[in-house]
């Protein structure tokens, strides 16, 4: 049985890349897999994996996902009770948190306790967005199944100016250091967000696509 990907497509840009980075993976390990975008709720519960990209600022994110008719009832249905593999890349990991503060106070969609804050590093001279390469520490050991493969101290590519701040640090799987330590990787049950972009993070990106998509939480 050929397994389905769903990127959901909400306006938030950025979805072509993350389409075509699932299509490379899938193409070099011959795995049974198709790659959808989609803005029907229907492709949703048809799914097997559930992947929210996101660029730009988290309440204009938060209500184009809104904004399309019943996605958001469909996301809770699939991944908070059918506990299908979700991947939130970015903003759509920062939208899992409860609350954001880009350009006032916006409700998110509150699957993993936080707040979404500007990053403020101690050292004045780092500049914002936090743009560009970066090293990710995994917190909880390298063990989880959608990090194993990861080699030690690996590189992904970042642009943002917030970040995601966990309630429990339980949730946090991986760091990076820009002044302070940046969370990079949250994972709760089938949930996982990564704020870097892993479909423009060469082999660290394309090995946690590949990774995720054999994930059976």
């Amino acid at each position: 049985m050929v397994k389905k990907i769903a990127i959901i497509d909400y306006g938030s840009g950025n979805i072509r890349s993350a389409e075509k980075a699932f299509e490379h993976v899938i193409k070099t390990h011959q795995l049974d897999f198709e790659v959808l975008v989609t803005d029907r709720a229907k492709d949703v519960f048809e799914a097997t994996h559930i992947v929210l990209p996101g660029q730009g600022a988290f309440g204009d994110c938060m209500s184009g996902l809104q904004a399309v008719e019943g996605m958001t009832e469909a996301l809770e249905t699939a991944v908070l009770k059918d506990k299908k593999p979700f991947l939130g890349i970015c903003v759509g990991m920062q939208l899992l948190a409860d609350k954001g503060y880009e350009y006032g106070e916006n409700q998110g969609l509150g699957w993993i306790s936080g707040e979404v804050v500007p990053i403020k590093p101690a050292d004045k001279s780092l500049k914002i967005p936090h743009m560009g390469w970066n090293i990710v520490e995994f917190n909880q050991g390298a063990i989880h199944p959608a990090l194993k493969n990861q080699k030690k101290l690996p590189h992904f590519y970042f642009v943002h100016s917030f970040m995601f701040k966990c309630n429990d640090n339980n949730h946090v799987y991986g760091t990076a250091r820009y002044g302070d330590d940046v969370t990079s990787i949250v994972i709760k049950e089938n949930i996982m967000g990564v704020q870097f972009h892993p479909e423009k993070s060469q082999e660290a990106g394309l090995q946690l696509l590949h990774d995720f998509m054999l994930w059976n939480p």
